[in-house]
């Protein structure tokens, strides 16, 4: 029994067709409409160049502080003594505040109060025209800060710095309310570290009385004999071994030697405590005294900014900003005037397409010879020259019919091998078209080729 070839349908072959560009298509339908092309580009792009004259500007202030993460002021970096805020116990190391609580600082009604009314930002018309009832009011802290996010605090990643920075219409605002937050925080800042650095006084001072009238309870309540008394008393110590009397007066002796050792060491603790809370109090009258130093440095200091220095929106950036959409809505225009035209487009036609076949009539006739002995059918949906009829019909595989959608028009799509259009862009209908591929779609055909006229 002969063997059957097999053939295996592979899906991978129907994907290559399908991803298969003509890119000769595409290039040819972007010039063909070019002009469609150019006018909504160009009218997006005017569009964006007009708002950057036509919407009000914003002047962008900004700012950089460093913040010391250390305590109460440059000093406390140094100092081995400093006390928590949270519990007022002793560490051996300062607890650094975080980056989060300054910023949180800034935003604080104690800071962007005195901003508000150092530069007078009150409650205006809503969207310009509407009646506001605040109208006329100093902003509250939560509505400044929210309001338009034209303020912005954030923290630098990775770094001690803050950045500041606030937009509105006049420059001088800008710049006034920056530098009006950067003083009223800093203020605010000493105003802590202050006291801060009083209250820790006061407590070591309060620490340092109690040790010194503890010591001197101790001293008072000292008895017993000293360590210097234990010497001599080797004889008296031979003599216990056989004297009655002597054994007493040794033990009495060691009883008095033991407790004025206790005595000893308890003096000497309350001094070591006592020497050290002096160091600490040396160091909290330094600190005291140092206060008033901010632990804030201000790396870049805002700026007054003249009329054509950091305003939004920028021509530059409308320019750019107008040639992306702009091009991304003239291929829209593209793609609907290419899907809603009532005439025959290059992008209903298929992959394998010969222009002109006036001038390619070659073309034309290798096609059909490439199929030889097949019978190919050349639909054609628009007037032909006879001379074209003429060369075709000269085939012997080739016929030409025209797209009259009857039975025998049916049949003759039935009885072809391959298949052909011959239509004309811009004149042939699309609806026509259209009719002939669903035709010999259900035919179980395809559009081989399409020819232009």
């Amino acid at each position: 029994m002969p063997q059957e070839n097999v053939v295996f349908y592979n899906p991978m072959d129907e994907m290559d067709e399908d991803l298969n560009i003509n890119f000769l298509k595409i290039w040819k339908t972007i010039w063909y409409r070019r002009e469609l092309l150019i006018k909504v580009f160009c009218s997006v792009l005017i569009f964006f160049i007009l708002l950057t004259f036509i919407l009000p500007k914003k002047y962008k202030v900004t700012a950089d502080l460093y913040i010391n993460k250390s305590n109460n002021s440059n000093m406390m970096e140094f100092n081995p003594y400093i006390l928590d805020e949270a519990s007022g116990q002793t560490l051996s190391m300062g607890m650094d505040k975080t980056i989060s609580n300054e910023i949180e600082l800034m935003k604080s009604e104690l800071v962007l109060d005195k901003v508000i009314k150092d530069n007078n930002i009150v409650y205006k018309k809503k969207f310009g025209i509407l009646p506001n009832k605040k109208e006329g009011e100093l902003l509250t802290a939560e509505d400044f800060y929210k309001k338009g996010k034209v303020l912005k605090i954030e923290n630098v990643k990775n770094t001690n710095v803050i950045s500041i920075q606030y937009k509105a219409k006049k420059s001088e605002i800008a710049y006034g309310v920056v530098s009006s937050l950067i003083a009223h925080y800093i203020e605010l800042h000493k105003e802590l570290n202050t006291e801060k650095s009083k209250s820790d006084k006061k407590l070591i001072e309060s620490e340092y009385a109690k040790a010194k009238e503890t010591l001197d309870q101790k001293i008072n309540q000292t008895s017993g004999l000293p360590v210097q008394s234990m010497t001599g008393i080797g004889n008296l110590s031979a003599m216990s071994a056989f004297s009655r009397s002597a054994s007493q007066a040794m033990g009495n002796i060691r009883s008095q030697f033991i407790a004025g050792e206790k005595s000893q060491i308890a003096v000497s603790e309350e001094s070591q405590k006592l020497s050290k809370l002096a160091a600490k109090l040396e160091w909290a009258k330094m600190v005291e005294q140092m206060s008033d130093s901010s632990k804030v440095l201000v790396l870049k200091e805002p700026k007054q900014l003249r009329p054509f220095e950091n305003s939004s929106p920028k021509l530059m950036i409308n320019i750019i900003l107008g040639c992306i959409f702009g091009g991304i809505a003239s291929l829209a225009a593209l793609i609907y005037i290419e899907v809603k035209d009532d005439k025959l487009t290059y992008s209903t036609l298929s992959n394998n397409i010969i222009y002109d076949c006036i001038n390619n009539i070659d073309l034309v006739k290798t096609e059909i010879l490439s199929v030889d002995p097949k019978k190919v059918l050349l639909i054609s949906l628009t007037q032909l020259p006879n001379e074209i009829i003429t060369k075709i019909q000269s085939l012997s595989n080739a016929k030409i019919v025209y797209a009259d959608l009857t039975k025998e028009f049916v049949n003759e799509i039935t009885a072809a091998d391959e298949i052909m259009v011959i239509s004309r862009l811009q004149i042939t209908g699309m609806d026509t078209y259209k009719q002939v591929q669903n035709i010999v779609k259900k035919q179980n055909k395809t559009i081989e080729c399409d020819i232009l006229v």
